[in-house]
């Protein structure tokens, strides 16, 4: 192993200080290729979950590394990975973006499928464009907290169900599945991965683990044991036998089980980012009419768009494909005419996903345009935001321009600047956010 390839093994070790020298030396020493215009504005990290285990520190190195014109960090339920990211990409000559993504209760879709299949009321939403965590003691901070506690108490509530049933590989929460995450916040995955070694430890690695895990799925040991050799498509297996509909461990939620949207939209406001609209692939019955939906989650308060465009265009039937595709230009088109910046990106949470999506390619460079411009609207509103104090939803901004295309070109024109460095980030903190704001518009009528 070559001393870079150390360095860069050591951005994903669990102790931030290892990761803050091991960023700072790659900077100092590896050249880095210039920007492109592919982007991945929905990346999660350890702090969730990546198919790869990849930190903060590694998902903003690897996006400079691969030439991407920006990038987001996007994590479940916690803001622990905001600062490590944001600082990195001013280090590394990033643009850079911190999103929060969660689920919720929609009472006004209590009867619809939207983003979360099977489950009427039930919706994907995020924050975007955090720019710190709510200081400690405040309103936001303490529904942040509630937050991570509900999602810690639903997987002890789901480890419980699956322990009962499968008894022979049962878990324990913080032994098995909090420890697998630095931060204390496993997802489904961490879950399922505890599970699977569990049973290895339980069963050894030969014909006896085979024949318990053909018995779990349902399978013959034959095609078990091929399944086995892969293993990110085994634990997607695991997964939807024991923690997605239908599985031994799901029970369907309800309007208790997770926040109402409207409480996560205040709380984003109050943490001065933006309430984003997800949405899957416009085959739901709640995803089918645009205008219906974007009517009812920008009356909710959402003021952008994300979508992961990899399950619309990358699709192996044509006839599934032809309909996906036509779902994205209209969603594209729909959110386009009410100018809402769209943030895409391609997860990282499964293995096999790229690290950007082409916009070249045959059917993304299409939106491409759009694409782009979502990215550097999120991009410079985390600036304005951290430095001036100027956020995309802020009351000055909301005055400044009332027009909504004028609001979209100003930010858009901010985060299309050059990376900022790190001497010109402490210049503007020294300077107060009145002179920070000033600084930017210099510079975009010197680059007028």
């Amino acid at each position: 192993m070559t001393q870079n390839e150390n360095l860069v093994n050591r951005l994903d070790d669990f102790d931030p200080r290892v990761r803050r020298e091991a960023l700072r030396a790659l900077a100092a020493q590896a050249a880095a290729p210039p920007p492109g215009t592919s982007v991945n504005m929905h990346a999660h990290s350890f702090f969730s979950f990546n198919a790869d285990g990849w930190s903060p520190s590694r998902v903003a190195w690897e996006c400079r590394q691969g030439g991407l014109y920006a990038a987001a960090l996007c994590d479940f339920d916690v803001l622990d990975g905001v600062e490590e990211f944001l600082d990195a990409g001013l280090l590394l000559g990033l643009r850079a973006a911190v999103h929060l993504e969660t689920r919720v209760y929609l009472d006004a879709m209590r009867d619809v499928e939207t983003t979360s299949p099977g489950e009427p009321g039930v919706t994907y939403i995020m924050g975007g464009g955090f720019v710190r965590a709510p200081a400690p003691g405040t309103a936001p901070a303490n529904d942040l907290d509630a937050y991570r506690q509900r999602a810690g108490e639903r997987n002890v509530a789901l480890i419980g169900r699956i322990n009962g049933l499968l008894p022979d590989m049962a878990i324990h929460y913080a032994q098995d599945a909090v420890r697998l995450t630095p931060g204390g916040n496993p997802t489904e995955r961490h879950i399922i991965r505890a599970y699977v070694s569990k049973a290895a430890a339980r069963f050894g690695d030969g014909d006896n683990l085979v024949a318990y895990w053909a018995g779990v799925l349902g399978k013959d040991g034959a095609a078990t044991q091929a399944l086995m050799r892969d293993q990110p498509r085994f634990e997607e297996v695991v997964r939807a036998k024991l923690v997605k509909r239908g599985g031994l461990g799901y029970e369907q939620p309800s309007a208790s089980t997770f926040p109402p949207a409207a409480a996560f939209v205040d709380w984003v406001k109050a943490c001065d980012a933006l309430p984003m609209i997800t949405w899957l692939d416009g085959t739901s019955k709640g995803e089918r009419d645009p205008v219906a939906l974007l009517d009812c989650l920008c009356g909710l308060g959402g003021v952008t768009l994300n979508i992961i465009p990899d399950r619309n265009w990358n699709v192996p039937d044509p006839t599934d494909r032809d309909r996906r595709r036509a779902a994205l230009a209209a969603i594209v088109a729909e959110a386009d005419r009410r100018g809402l910046p769209i943030n895409i990106g391609t997860e990282m949470n499964r293995q096999g996903l790229p690290l950007f999506d082409d916009l070249d390619g045959d059917v993304l460079r299409t939106y491409k345009d759009t694409f782009l411009r979502g990215a550097q609207i999120l991009v410079g509103h985390s600036l304005l935001a951290r430095f001036a104090d100027h956020g995309y939803g802020s009351g000055q901004a909301l005055a400044e321009f009332s027009d909504i295309d004028k609001r979209n070109a100003f930010f858009a024109s901010v985060g299309a600047l050059p990376p900022l460095t790190d001497l010109q980030a402490q210049t503007l903190r020294d300077g107060g956010p009145t002179r920070a704001l000033t600084w930017f518009r210099d510079r975009l009528r010197a680059l007028a």
